[in-house]
């Protein structure tokens, strides 16, 4: 019996009503992307879209990006239809507090949904990541496991083929040839503004060409019928990923809205929403599904179900087969971390001379790579610079998928988001890499990381000025008060190789995203009695000290080696000082306040408390308390070596010194002291 599309259009019809109801009562939301997408969307999930409503993690089920996802309503009637437990009081419950369907799309928030979607162009350019992520695991696992035809679709419009992040992501997929993409593009000629011809008249399939896309078109696509005869054609892949065109009229249906701007971001209002009703001749109660489309989508379910069990079966044939083999898939999939990986990346941690701490990262990740095998990632090809490449670990191409070394291209934005969804996908703990500047083209991508909680590890390098003749267009400054104000995000500086092995473990048993930030100059190691004190999971540590400690500073990266130097003048002069390394503001603000105390004694009388960080000084008041001296550059940078930089900046231990006296020892009255306060003004 083929398809019925008259049930299609039933369906179809349900998700607009819905869709338009829920926004009404809300008084709030998108109509029109849903009402326009509706026919291709049911037509997908009720004839091929592959998932399990009883298991929504399922391995072997496809993957569905709403990359459009201020049209929400769209996958929340899909939800709805097709068992995942979204009742049609969540529906009513749209965009309400504590509802299970908020305003896009959230990873971990609501069953069915895959990722988290909203700026637009990132769901589709997260897609191009779950493709490589996914063919990468293949290839480790072995290609027979069954998962040979699995697909990712994606749904966008207008906004997001606008969007750079969109072009950036295309490039890489036509370049890997990764053909289980597919893409319908809901090519409607309307944006917020009013026709797209006013600001983006490209012939969007010609690029999508350009670029290495199969490029298929719907010429209304708002007819069940031709939405089913492409995605049948699409099933058939050529070896280049799939972009379907397809024209809608955006709010179909309704009455005076329909092809208008009008419809794409407000509700349709009482009268419009009754008109919609009348002209698809949906005479039912509010939030009321027929009956016809009920069993449909009930017989669609118990299909899918029982194609998962059989899958089921043939995937534990697969594991069966090979007991190595299992166990390795098994580890790929729970990205299981050795129980002694800091140990064994001590060993790698190259520290009998100074060496820069990218350099020390470069040699222990190919410690990390040996042992973690769901490490995979690379780099925006900076990986000589950033020292990410995995030696003799091969080229992840479309030749070889099981190649370590991922090359992203000059693509910040398009990798981060890629990096993203390889950890939707599963199966890999991915790292990508840049110089620390350019993590503002990554910006958004690391927010929605830390928004889905996701496990990735950013590998920043040339993390300050001391990347010197560069200029200030490549030495960052306000970056690192830009990482550590998102939250969820833990920022890791560590100041030498025995930290950097240390900050490797934390990232690696992390459960969200890591950014570990790393020097360009080279950096002199701990001696052991006091690598033997750190610990960089408490995020900050005493690295050396005298009892009654009266000046406290509190270092990060680069600049410890400079705090012990100027510790050993200001000693010198009889001052008793301390040494803190903080490597982690996150890590050391979620210890307890009595471990805090016991390293920052906040409440002891007297203490000079001083911060020296090559950044921004934003945000150390919390450390250094109202009184306290944050030493650091709330100015851009300059072109010179990077050691006359440190000069003309204060960041030897001769400045870091005469900084603390001059600060410390001043008078603020108006006794002439001249310098230093013998009087009894307590200033």
């Amino acid at each position: 019996m083929g398809y019925d599309y008259n049930i299609a259009k039933k369906g179809a019809d349900a998700i607009r009503v819905l869709s338009a109801e829920a926004i009404q009562k809300a008084k709030s939301g998108h109509p029109g992307m849903p009402l326009g997408c509706a026919d291709f969307a049911f037509t997908l999930w009720s004839k091929y879209l592959r998932f399990n409503p009883s298991n929504p993690k399922w391995l072997g089920r496809d993957r569905f990006v709403l990359s459009a996802g201020h049209g929400s309503m769209l996958i929340y009637s899909l939800l709805h239809l097709f068992g995942f437990g979204l009742d049609i009081e969540e529906l009513k419950n749209f965009r309400q507090w504590g509802s299970l369907t908020p305003g896009h799309p959230e990873f971990g928030h609501t069953a069915g949904v895959d990722i988290t979607t909203g700026p637009l162009g990132s769901g589709f350019s997260s897609a191009i990541g779950m493709a490589i992520a996914r063919r990468h695991f293949i290839a480790q696992a072995g290609e027979d496991i069954p998962l040979a035809s699995q697909k990712i679709y994606v749904m966008c419009g207008d906004g997001c083929m606008e969007e750079g992040c969109t072009n950036e992501s295309a490039s890489l997929a036509g370049t890997l040839k990764l053909d289980e993409i597919i893409v319908f593009y809901d090519d409607n000629s309307i944006s917020i503004e009013g026709d797209t011809k006013i600001a983006f008249t490209e012939d969007v399939g010609a690029r999508f060409a350009a670029l290495g896309w199969r490029v298929l078109k719907i010429a209304d696509a708002n007819d069940a019928r031709q939405c089913d005869e492409v995605l049948a054609a699409a099933q058939n892949s050529d070896g280049r990923p799939t972009l379907i065109i397809g024209k809608t009229k955006i709010g179909f249906g309704a009455p005076t809205k329909q092809g208008k701007a009008n419809s794409h971001g407000e509700p349709l209002g009482d009268e419009e929403l009754a008109g919609l009703k009348k002209n698809l001749g949906y005479d039912l109660p509010p939030f009321t599904v027929p009956d016809d489309v009920k069993a449909f989508c009930a017989s669609r379910i118990g299909e899918l179900k029982a194609a998962a069990d059989a899958w089921e079966v043939e995937f534990q044939k697969f594991l069966d087969a090979d007991a190595s083999r299992a166990q390795k898939v098994y580890s790929l999939l729970n990205c299981t971390i050795p129980e002694n990986i800091e140990e064994e990346l001590l060993k790698a941690a190259p520290v009998d001379k100074p060496v820069a701490t990218r350099a020390s990262s470069g040699a222990i990740i190919q410690k990390v790579s040996e042992l973690v095998p769901s490490l995979f990632g690379g780099s925006a090809d900076l990986s000589p610079s950033t020292k990410t490449n995995i030696k003799d670990g091969g080229e992840f191409s479309a030749e070889n998928r099981a190649g370590k070394n991922l090359h992203f291209g000059v693509r910040e934005l398009g990798m981060g988001l890629a990096a993203n969804g390889m950890a939707l996908y599963g199966a890999t703990i991915p790292y990508s890499s840049t110089f620390f500047v350019f993590s503002d083209y990554m910006k958004p991508a690391i927010r929605l990381a830390a928004l889905q909680k996701l496990h990735e590890i950013y590998v920043f390098t040339h993390d300050s000025f001391y990347v010197g003749e560069d200029g200030p267009t490549h030495e960052p400054i306000e970056q690192i008060a830009m990482l550590r104000t998102i939250p969820g995000l833990t920022v890791i500086r560590p100041a030498e190789a025995h930290e950097v092995a240390q900050a490797w473990a934390v990232a690696l048993k992390a459960e969200g995203p890591v950014a570990m930030l790393m020097t360009r100059q080279n950096l002199e190691p701990y001696a052991e009695d006091v690598a033997a004190k750190i610990d960089v999971s408490k995020g900050a540590f005493v690295v050396s000290d005298e009892e009654d400690f009266e000046i406290l500073l509190i270092a990060t990266g680069s600049e410890v080696n400079l705090a012990l130097k100027s510790a050993e003048l200001l000693r010198a002069e009889d001052y008793k000082v301390r040494v803190v390394s903080m490597p982690s503001q996150e890590l050391f603000l979620a210890q307890p306040p009595e471990y805090q105390n016991s390293v920052i004694p906040f409440d002891q009388d007297g203490l000079a408390v001083v911060s020296i960080e090559a950044g921004t000084t934003f945000g150390w008041d919390r450390f250094v308390g109202l009184y306290g001296l944050p030493i650091g550059l709330d100015h851009f940078g300059a072109s010179a070596p990077y050691k006359v930089l440190a000069e003309k900046f204060g960041f030897t231990p001769e400045a870091v010194v005469a900084q603390i006296k001059e600060y410390f020892t001043s008078c603020e009255c108006d006794c002439d002291c001249d310098g230093e306060c013998n009087c009894d003004c307590d200033k």
